[in-house]
């Protein structure tokens, strides 16, 4: 009886610290797999996907998502909506993470979170690819400025008032300097649908 109170608190733990988790991860911390299916079943801990656990109470980390999303398609680059929210240029929050990958590949497969799959080809797929750490993950994301460019050159996707507020925004915030804009949208095929707004918005006076 010890033994499984014990096991259950290191299972509430671990979720306290590193949410949501993955069974393997869980059992790797040792927490037994008959441990997590007692306390889903007593409503200590949700399953929220195909082994893939949090606490009922937590509260939603905005780069949650993007973790798991590293986890699961190690590949794939985190583009357009969701990184402009990843960048805080945009106050929209997307409901599902939109992922970049190449033309030919095979969309990954994945029940938590909900994806949002862009098929992009070279040199658009490879341009501007940053690596951050979050929560002790790599995670791999479109930098500001190409992501701006993309929201522009892709207006089916992102409307193009969510592109021109989120350019107000980092222009503002001095993200990044017109020229670093500039410099991103004519290597990313964006030039000419960004050019009025970038020069509207720097004009002097």
């Amino acid at each position: 009886m010890l033994a499984t109170i014990a096991q259950q608190d290191r299972l509430i733990s671990h979720l306290e610290q590193h949410s949501p988790a993955r069974a393997q991860e869980l059992r790797d911390a040792g927490v037994a797999a008959t441990t997590i299916s007692r306390a889903v079943e007593a409503g200590l801990v949700l399953r929220i996907g195909r082994g893939l656990y949090q606490l009922p109470d937590t509260e939603p980390d905005p780069h949650a998502a993007l973790i798991e999303i590293a986890k699961r398609a190690p590949k794939s680059v985190i583009c357009l909506a969701s990184a402009l929210a990843f960048h805080e240029v945009t106050d929209l929050l997307p409901r599902k993470v939109w992922i970049g990958i190449g033309a030919k590949d095979w969309a990954p497969k994945i029940d938590y979170p909900s994806i949002r799959v862009v098929r992009l080809r070279e040199p658009y797929l490879s341009n501007g690819v940053e690596q951050h750490i979050v929560g002790g993950v790599e995670v791999k994301v479109y930098s500001l400025t190409k992501t701006i460019a993309d929201v522009f050159r892709l207006p089916k996707l992102v409307d193009r008032a969510t592109a021109i507020s989120a350019l107000k925004t980092a222009l503002r915030d001095r993200r990044a300097t017109p020229g670093e804009f500039a410099a991103a949208a004519r290597a990313n095929g964006a030039w000419k649908q960004m050019q009025p707004y970038l020069e509207a918005l720097t004009a002097d006076g």
